[in-house]
């Protein structure tokens, strides 16, 4: 059963709650393999993403992180081993080329890992995304991404105080697929196709938003 976790970005820890349904889910824990989105920066990466799976009891025999320091062959065979699959946030241009550049994203999507994303991993898991100058982004376009499921994703964005942006900027794309979006501790799970909602997660589609109900 595939299961997908697109994260917001959590300050400290992750909730109980979310915790809890992560024990659940992440049952093999030999291999715990991150995706660097600065894979050109060879400083200490992905600290904070791990230790929210550090403070949630779940520890891994192995650690990898994937950026430009390994081989592409060598990162191919760690997507192909992993247990878990955690696309660290940053930048999400950087990640998405990335990505490109070691033929990652068939790997992922093929893959039986629990698959997990911050901020800019969580952006870059979805199918497509709109990469805006409004959001702090480079440039005003729509990017594909890995296609886990088929909706597309906003994540670590000030939503509460930008919420007319928010819908102006992506009313176009939502005319055309799902979007999630989210801020801060917050969380959209897909399981066996279920999608269930931690924190305050919005769903604009056809033009419209909603806010969606805590499932987890």
């Amino acid at each position: 059963m595939k299961i997908h976790y697109y994260l917001g970005w959590f300050n400290k820890f992750f909730p109980e709650n979310l915790g809890k349904v992560l024990q659940e889910d992440i049952t093999d824990r030999k291999s715990l393999v991150m995706i660097s989105s600065n894979p050109s920066i060879y400083e200490a990466d992905g600290a904070a993403e791990r230790s929210w799976l550090d403070q949630t009891g779940i520890i891994f025999d192995e650690y990898h992180l994937i950026n430009y320091r390994v081989q592409k062959e060598d990162a191919q065979t760690l997507i192909q081993n992993a247990s878990v699959i955690f696309l660290l946030g940053g930048s999400i241009l950087n990640l998405n080329g990335f990505l490109i550049d070691y033929e990652l994203s068939k790997l992922i999507k093929k893959s039986s890992a629990v698959v997990m994303g911050a901020s800019a991993g969580a952006i870059n898991m979805s199918a497509k995304w709109l990469c805006s100058k409004n959001f702090g982004d480079e440039t005003n376009s729509v990017y594909n991404g890995i296609g886990l499921d088929n909706f597309s994703v906003l994540s670590h964005f000030d939503l509460e105080n930008n919420m007319a942006l928010v819908q102006d900027e992506l009313s176009p794309l939502s005319e055309e697929i799902n979007i999630y979006a989210s801020n801060k501790d917050c969380a959209v799970r897909v399981k066996g196709g279920k999608v269930d909602i931690l924190g305050n997660v919005y769903l604009i589609s056809h033009s419209k938003i909603q806010k969606l109900e805590e499932t987890l």
